[in-house]
């Protein structure tokens, strides 16, 4: 039974892992489905697919799932408390911010409605404006003005178009600031949401990161999980990045029904992984990394990798698939790994010995 699960000596594992995700990959649908718990579609089949394995810095749109610590799983009110401490909250989200350039004043007025909703108040606005790095004493009340060195010159009318425009570039980057400044919550989390899940109460949520929410003395750090790679890479390490990227693909391929060996998926992490990186599939990782000059260009940019090959001396080993094919050699898989050499004085010895003992 256990020989059932062995790869054959010269077995082309590499060719075989490709076609068995590539082929069902063309055949996935374009369609997206609701992520469980989340009000927002999630990228499913090929759109998802091609992000995994062009290790997109961040995907399209971000999911994080926070489990917290055993002893505090199983309440539901610590993980609606989780819930509020982590979704955030920007000021623009409960006030309504108007930049006034004439004036050289942003206008900051609340939403009450939208504050009872999230649970905002107008002294939390007010703080959050205060607490904000680089504010000068000016900026600190809710209708916020430039220095009084440029009111005193615009009262002059003496003010060049030059300071007129320098003006009107300030006080745009503070009214972008403001709008952003974040008033509760972990930056980058939003919508988050408690649901009940193998007797347990988890938050989902959109947005990724990690680093912001493990810092909640609530959350479990050992089973918190976004399908954000390169997060994953960056704050666990390459192992955890491995294991989330074959269990995305797995994710991906059986959502679409389509069935393929674990191995070949991970086969492809594997080599992703190897570098000690993660590495794309295309022409800036994966295949443009190949040794052989004929692979690199039968992927993509041809004439780039034909010209630049002599220039830098490079030489085709010719120890691959692609290559081999391309020059018409034997493709050193399966049989094609065997040297048979044939002799023919000591062939004619052994071929007379079986028709003596034969006629025995």
């Amino acid at each position: 039974m256990k020989k059932k699960f062995k790869i054959a000596p010269g077995e082309a594992a590499g060719i075989v892992a490709a076609q068995s995700i590539g082929e069902p990959g063309t055949q996935m649908t374009m369609r997206t489905f609701h992520y469980a718990g989340v009000a927002e579609h999630v990228p499913t089949g090929l759109p998802r697919l091609i992000e995994i394995v062009d290790v997109r810095k961040e995907p399209k749109k971000p999911t994080i799932t926070i489990r917290l610590k055993k002893k505090f799983a199983k309440s539901k009110k610590i993980a609606e408390k989780v819930a509020y401490q982590i979704e955030s909250v920007a000021v623009e989200d409960v006030a309504k911010v108007v930049e006034n350039i004439e004036k050289g004043e942003i206008m900051i007025k609340f939403n009450e409605t939208a504050g009872e909703q999230l649970k905002i108040t107008f002294e939390m606005v007010v703080e959050a404006i205060k607490k904000r790095k680089s504010v000068n004493r000016k900026e600190k009340k809710i209708l916020i003005r430039l220095s009084s060195q440029e009111k005193e010159e615009k009262k002059k009318k003496s003010k060049s178009k030059s300071k007129a425009t320098r003006t009107a570039r300030k006080l745009r980057k503070l009214y972008e600031k403001i709008k952003k400044t974040l008033v509760k919550g972990v930056e980058g989390i939003t919508k988050a949401v408690v649901i009940e899940e193998d007797g347990e109460y988890i938050i989902r949520a959109k947005g990724s990161n990690i680093a912001g929410v493990i810092k909640n003395e609530y959350v479990d750090p050992t089973r918190i999980y976004t399908n954000n790679i390169v997060e994953i890479y960056r704050i666990y390490g390459i192992e955890a990045a491995r294991n989330a990227l074959v269990k995305e693909i797995k994710d991906v391929l059986d959502m679409q029904g389509l069935t393929v060996d674990i191995r070949h998926i991970m086969l492809l992490a594997d080599a992703m992984c190897a570098s000690g990186r993660v590495v794309n599939v295309g022409r800036h990782g994966l295949a443009g990394n190949k040794k052989s000059v004929l692979a690199r260009a039968a992927f993509e940019e041809t004439i780039s990798h034909l010209s630049n090959a002599p220039v830098k001396g490079e030489v085709d080993p010719l120890i691959g698939t692609t290559e081999n094919i391309i020059t018409g050699k034997t493709v050193p898989i399966g049989t094609g790994r065997v040297l048979l050499i044939y002799k023919a004085k000591e062939a004619k010895k052994a071929a007379k010995k079986v028709n003596e003992k034969g006629k025995k």
